[in-house]
């Protein structure tokens, strides 16, 4: 699914002006999420699910390519853990 298309959806759920008052909410969200995320915080939204930065070490990869080996760096991920509910609705 496009931006475009979930706005388009989050238009029809929510109770907007216009579709570019429900672009302009998701983005504020986005961004909220976006800022605690990047500060190093989690955000937990009861029943929905959890983001969390996370750490990926240092490790020796190949290149499929070549077939060489080299070095891939460790680096900050984020990680999002479904909410029991959430996780539920998922396996029915």
């Amino acid at each position: 699914m496009l931006k475009k298309d979930f706005v388009e959806k989050y238009y029809e759920k929510g109770e907007f002006a216009s579709k570019a008052e429900a672009e302009r909410k998701i983005a504020a969200f986005l961004e909220c999420v976006e800022e605690v995320v990047l500060a190093g915080d989690e955000i937990s939204f009861l029943g929905f699910g959890k983001f969390c930065v996370g750490e990926r070490s240092a490790r020796t990869g190949r290149n499929p390519q070549t077939g060489e080996e080299m070095e891939i760096p460790a680096k900050k991920v984020v990680k999002f853990k479904p909410g029991k509910s959430f996780n539920d609705k998922l396996n029915k």
